[in-house]
């Protein structure tokens, strides 16, 4: 019964989709060794030894504990809209497949798996980690009270490469800012063209949205707007750190991936929203992964 009740939180807060945050927080974490290893510390080797293992291990459960318990936490929070939206009456809290406590628990313990992890990785990161968690739970509330929640949500998932950075080095750097940035405007836009489903619900909800207030067409307009500054931010944080071809070749990807995720959205065809939002994505995040962790390698040689 436990394994069960597991596997459909796990279901509900859409683990999988861990793969759209946890790249970028990787490409933090290899610059950061890659600046350690330019400046004589501790070295990106590769194969990794144990000591650079044990940092990316502690990112990974540091990232997992912290999207778990936002992921679950919004969805408590966000119950009563969930129950009314036609689209999410499925859900596991909607249907009774979970109880709120059973819920809450899990939230807590995924919020003491970050805390954990910050513990192990350094002090920094330990003080730093209730700071992510108020601004995780404050994400829940936003679209009570702003259209912008998406960037909002954006940087939630933006904070990771510096989150990251921190963990290996232990200080923070302006240049990871930039990769920052860029995580929040790309997670932004596309949770604008997501919310574009949702428009009739806000409006008779009385939830905030871009596409709520503005209509579909802007709203398309904006999100490829944020996508075309994530290409530029991405060029800039290749030029900051110096890297090499593969960091550029990556960004011809990632551009050429936004292109093709605009193109299977129109004003007046959603349909394809779902192949948008979380297939192209997920290539997007792994392929940056890649591509950028090649260029840091090849840095360092």
């Amino acid at each position: 019964m436990e394994h069960s009740r597991i596997r459909t939180t796990l279901e509900m807060i859409k683990f999988e989709h861990s793969v759209f945050a946890l790249p970028f927080a990787l490409v933090g974490a290899l610059l950061a060794f890659r600046e350690n290893a330019l400046r004589g510390g501790l070295a990106l080797a590769w194969p990794p030894g144990w000591p650079v293992l044990r940092i990316f291990f502690w990112i990974i459960v540091a990232m997992v504990g912290a999207r778990s318990a936002a992921m679950t936490m919004n969805r408590i929070i966000d119950l009563r809209f969930d129950r009314e939206n036609p689209r999410t009456r499925e859900r596991a809290l909607v249907t009774g497949a979970l109880s709120m406590p059973f819920a809450a628990g899990f939230a807590l313990a995924a919020s003491a798996l970050l805390i954990v992890a910050a513990w192990e990785l350094n002090r920094l990161a330990l003080e730093l980690s209730p700071v992510v968690l108020a601004v995780l739970l404050f994400y829940s509330y936003t679209k009570r009270f702003t259209s912008w929640s998406h960037v909002v949500l954006g940087f939630c998932l933006g904070i990771s490469p510096a989150g990251a950075w921190i963990a290996v080095r232990g200080t923070f750097d302006w240049r990871i800012a930039i990769l920052c940035a860029a995580v929040t405007l790309w997670v932004g836009g596309f949770d604008i063209l997501y919310a574009c489903q949702d428009v009739e619900f806000d409006l008779r909800t009385g939830l905030f949205s871009a596409p709520s207030r503005m209509g579909i067409p802007k709203s398309l307009r904006l999100a490829r707007g944020t996508h075309v500054a994530v290409v530029l931010l991405l060029a800039w944080l290749a030029l900051a750190f110096h890297l090499a071809w593969p960091a550029w070749a990556g960004i011809a990807v990632v551009a050429a991936l936004l292109g093709y995720e605009h193109s299977l959205v129109r004003p007046n065809d959603l349909s394809r929203i779902n192949a948008a939002f979380f297939t192209v994505n997920g290539y997007i995040s792994l392929l940056f992964l890649l591509f950028w962790g090649a260029a840091a390698l090849l840095s360092v040689r």
